[in-house]
Parts: structure tokens; C-alpha cells; sequence
């Protein structure tokens, strides 16, 4: 019996999401005319058929492939499972090599001639389309309407044309808006800065951009790429487009900005659409330029520490930058605490627009010990591991038993599959067979191996939990702390440890400048840690390990340290 796997997308939100059913509903026709048996469906809605790198179906189908999942795959076209002729050719030779076949109902089965051919027709496609949008954006833009998104400030025109097609482009001023855009521009010439800013605009309630909150980068923007209230040149009445173009990283899939030069701008005056004088726009840019040469030395320094980590081919594997990057939590808004200037932890979003009042800050040393020392003599304190190992027991055996009594009745069924199938291959033999009973004989067929592949799998044994788990654990999480503090060891025990950790939030306390530290593990993640009798973290550190996904029934165990 083929097990076929069906592939459908649609590229953008102005289709309808009907479109991937009806892909779904043709292809499901065509594998009962050709007798097979549909394994999975995949799907991706919404998504550009330009590059499969970002889109999950097509990544969950390849996956699955590996797996041996269903032996061919069908969609609809070729160019629904992209246009891009590179990544056509990788799934190509991604299938082949797991051993399947690629079907199309337009083009039939793909072979290395459709590959190339329709893939380059594709290319060429999108290419062509790429080209006539731009110059239909641009003969806009040269009319004084607008070629890109909706900027604060402005409203959109709805108006209908001679010919009652909806005109597009036109925007008229938001005088609501148009004041905040003043007084920024203000503030910001009087010597203001963004973040303070952002943060009294947040504070009097004025709602941002996309009814979002303030941010000083909102503001700031970047000054070459024209981005941000600072460098919008349409807040003056002129209209610049093409200041920048974007392509795709082939190795993520995503798209990346390149400034493009000076003559390929298209600048269009729209006096109309001016908000602030020429007065006011020169003392903004001249503080920014000031600002510009004042911190020269520092942005040069973080210009070239950037560009030296991306060209680093092992940055895509960096490591967090400190021990607890990622996991704090302030406890007030629920946003992540980051660490700032001389090496203390603050909430980001107190530091970034004030929408926090959470302006506690805790040195990272400080921090660190406490959550090592959390770790050692709280999360797994005699009374706590004595619950979790009852608790751990009790749940695995309960799945256990479940497994096991699934499986019997499994077996069962597969028996009554099998002597079903011998019945109705009896009556063929006998002649007495029609196209009912050959339809129903590759029914209990694909029963039959969608059982023996849930049969095939070994139910999870109950696991040794040693006796004395909980000193195990504490002088594992002792010689982690050790290994810390030698640089050839110090990653490998930070994952560990890291590993251990579900969250950590930081919570004003009640004393002036106190913060209460609350440290959340998985108990089912420690005990199977613990469980690993052969690392020995600390000396060496060969082979250490944590599994992320025991535990089964375990919430998440809280202290305060």
C-alpha cells in the first residue's frame, strides 16, 4: 500500500484560507483513483512560496520523511511547494535520498528535467513580478502618494476614482498625532532624550505607533536608512522612496535591508504633508549629529564587535552571554530582566519605555550566588525530593500500566484486523469479490500497519530512582558551581545548570532596595539529572547531560530564595 503525504499552500493573506482545502480536496481525489492511502497532510497559509527556510509544514514534512512516514509526496503544482529553484532542488534531493518520490497533479511525477525547467521558469516569475511592482510603486511615489506603509502622524484617504476603482496612496496629516510629532522634535532639540521621551509619553498615556508603547529606538530609528521620528523626512513635505532594498538571506530564509545609493532615491515634494519647519528639523539633526561625534569611539566599538560576530561562522551556536540570560523574569510586568551597565540585572521594560514601575537592579554576581545556592539546598531538600520520588513513581507506573493495557488491546484488534483480511481474501479467491470488498480490504490493511507501527513501539519502563537522590543532587549542583569557576570547563557547566532552570522572577520586596527571588525547576528534569550516575559534573564534565523532557506529571516546583 503507497502512503502518500499531501502538501498545500497559500501564498498570501488576500487568498482565501479556503484555497488550501480545495488543494487538500483534488489531491485527495487523485490518491483514491491511484489506490493509495493518505498518511498526512501539511499545510502553510499565508506564506511567500519565494523560500520553504521559514515555513513549518514543508520543515515537518521533510522531517517526517526521514522518518519513513509515507513513501510519496503529491500537491496541487510545483510552485505550490515554492518557487525557488534552489529549494526546489534541495527537497528534491532530501526526498531521493530518503528513498520517495515527489507527485504533482500538473506536472505528474517530478524528475530532474522538472526541476530545473520549472524551476528557473518560477525564478523567472518572481522576478518579473518583483520588477512590475516596483515600477508601479514608483510612478505612484513620483505622483506625491505614498509607496510603502502608513507612518504616525498621517491617516489614509478612502476615496474612489473616475473609473470606481479605490485610489491608493493619497494620506492627509492626523492633527491629533501631528502635535506628538511636534513636541518630540521639540524635546528632542531642547536636549530631551529618547528614552526620556518614550518614557513621559507612556507615562500621560498618549498611545505609540500601532497603538503600542513608546520606545527611545522608536524614536532614535537610524539615521542612514531614514527609520525613526528623528530621521522621517516626510515630516518636512518631502517624500523620499528607494532608500533602501531588501533580499533574502539564503541561509535563513529572511529578508535583509541594504541602504541603496543616494541616486537610486526617488524624492518627491508633498508640502501638504508637512508637519514641522525647516527651523526645527535643522536643530534636531544638528543635536543628532553632535550626539553622533560625542559617542564616535563607543559606536565604532560596537559597529566592529558586531560585524567580527557575524563574520564568526560559529555565531549561529553562541552560547547565552551570562549564566541566567534568558531566564529572568520581573515579577511586576512580566517582561525579561536583562543585564545592563556595570554588570547588573534590570527589567527591560522599566529600562526601555517606564511602562514598569520595577526599578529594583541586583548585581550578577549576587544573583548567581543565590540561585546556585537555590539550587543546591532548596529545590531539592529531603522533604521536597521525598514528595517528588513518591510522586515521580506513582506517574510513571500509572503511564505504565496505561501503555501496556493500550497495548493488549491493541493486539487484540490486530488479530480480529488480521482474521478479517484472511476472510475477505477468501471470498476473492473464490471469485466472489467486488470493488466494496477491495475497498474495504485496503481499509483493514492500513489498520493493520498503523498498529503493528504502535506496536513496534517499547513501553517506558519504570526507571531506577536511587535512594539517596537528594545528596546526589546537591553534590552535583556543589561541583557544577566549582567548575564555573575554570574556564575550560565553565560552558559545559553553565548549560547544565542553565538546564535545571524552568524561570526565575524578580519581585520588588518590601525593604528599599530588595529584591525577592523566586527559582522555578522541574523536579522530573532534576531527578532524572540526578539520575545520570556516570557524569560527574565538575571533573571533567565528559558526558554531562541534562534531559529536558522528564518528568511526566510533574509541575513545575517554586522557591523563594
Amino acid at each position: 500500500m503507497t502512503r502518500v503525504a499531501l502538501y498545500a499552500r497559500y501564498s498570501s493573506d488576500t487568498q482565501s484560507a479556503a484555497s488550501i482545502e480545495d488543494q487538500l480536496r483534488i489531491c485527495r481525489e487523485h490518491v483514491g483513483r491511484e489506490g493509495w492511502t493518505v498518511a498526512a497532510c501539511y499545510h502553510d497559509a499565508a506564506l511567500s512560496g519565494a523560500s520553504m527556510v521559514l515555513r513549518p509544514g514543508i520543515q515537518t514534512l521533510l522531517a517526517d520523511a526521514r522518518c519513513g512516514r509515507f513513501d510519496v509526496v503529491l500537491a496541487e503544482a510545483l510552485d505550490r511547494v515554492s518557487r525557488d529553484q534552489a529549494d526546489v532542488a534541495t527537497l528534491f534531493k532530501h526526498l531521493r535520498f530518503a528513498g520517495l518520490r515527489l507527485f504533482t497533479l500538473a506536472e505528474g511525477e517530478i524528475s530532474e528535467l522538472h526541476v530545473g525547467l520549472k524551476g528557473t521558469m518560477n525564478a523567472l516569475f518572481l522576478k518579473d513580478l518583483a520588477a512590475k511592482t516596483h515600477r508601479g510603486l514608483r510612478g505612484r511615489v513620483e505622483t506625491g502618494k505614498a509607496g510603502g506603509g502608513l507612518c504616525y502622524g498621517y491617516d489614509v484617504v478612502k476615496r474612489l476614482g473616475s473609473d470606481g476603482e479605490p485610489v491608493r496612496g493619497e494620506r492627509t496629516v492626523n492633527e491629533a498625532q501631528a502635535a506628538v510629532v511636534r513636541r518630540v522634535f521639540r524635546d528632542f532639540a531642547a536636549g530631551v532624550s529618547p528614552r526620556t521621551i518614550a518614557r513621559r509619553l507612556n507615562d500621560e498615556g498618549v498611545p505609540g505607533p500601532d497603538g503600542t508603547l513608546w520606545t527611545d529606538s522608536t524614536l532614535r530609528g537610524h539615521a542612514k536608512r531614514g527609520t525613526g521620528f528623528l530621521n522621517n523626512e516626510l515630516y518636512i513635505g518631502r517624500l523620499v522612496w528607494n532608500r533602501q532594498r531588501y533580499v533574502k538571506d539564503p541561509t535563513t530564509g529572511k529578508r535583509v535591508s541594504r541602504i541603496n545609493p543616494p541616486n537610486a532615491w526617488i524624492v518627491t515634494e508633498v508640502p501638504e504633508l508637512r508637519i514641522i519647519d525647516d527651523t526645527l528639523w535643522r536643530a534636531a539633526k544638528a543635536r543628532q549629529e553632535a550626539l553622533a561625534i560625542t559617542h564616535a569611539g563607543p559606536i565604532a566599538a560596537v559597529r566592529a564587535a558586531f560585524a567580527a560576530r557575524a563574520a564568526n561562522p560559529l555565531n549561529a551556536a553562541h552560547r547565552p552571554r551570562s549564566l541566567l540570560s534568558g531566564l529572568l523574569v520581573c515579577g511586576c510586568c512580566g517582561g525579561p530582566y536583562v543585564l545592563r551597565g556595570q554588570g547588573r540585572y534590570g527589567c527591560s521594560q522599566h529600562l526601555m519605555n517606564g511602562s514598569c514601575t520595577n526599578s529594583r537592579t541586583i548585581p550578577r554576581t549576587a544573583l548567581e550566588e543565590r540561585v546556585l545556592a537555590g539550587l543546591k539546598h532548596k529545590l531539592m531538600a529531603p522533604d521536597v525530593a521525598a514528595e517528588a520520588i513518591r510522586a515521580y513513581v506513582e506517574e510513571t507506573n500509572r503511564l505504565n500500566h496505561a501503555r501496556r493495557a493500550s497495548g493488549e488491546a491493541e493486539r487484540r484488534e490486530l488479530a480480529q484486523v488480521a482474521r478479517a483480511i484472511q476472510d475477505i481474501m477468501a471470498l476473492i479467491e473464490s471469485g466472489a469479490g467486488s470493488r466494496t470488498l477491495v475497498a474495504r480490504l485496503r481499509e483493514l490493511e492500513a489498520r493493520e500497519d498503523e498498529l503493528n507501527a504502535r506496536l513496534a513501539q517499547v513501553p517506558v519502563d519504570l526507571p531506577d530512582v536511587h535512594p539517596n537522590i537528594a545528596e546526589l543532587y546537591a553534590r552535583k549542583v556543589a561541583r557544577l558551581a566549582e567548575a564555573l569557576n575554570r574556564p575550560e570547563e565553565r560552558d559545559e557547566a553553565a548549560d547544565a545548570i542553565r538546564g535545571l532552570i524552568e524561570r526565575i522572577t524578580l519581585t520588588p520586596g518590601p525593604k528599599r532596595g530588595r529584591l525577592d527571588v523566586e527559582l522555578c525547576g522541574e523536579l522530573g528534569t532534576l531527578l532524572e539529572w540526578t539520575a545520570q550516575k556516570q557524569n560527574t559534573p565538575g571533573a571533567g564534565l565528559a558526558g554531562v547531560s541534562v534531559s529536558v523532557v522528564a518528568g511526566a506529571g510533574f509541575e513545575p516546583a517554586t522557591f523563594r530564595l
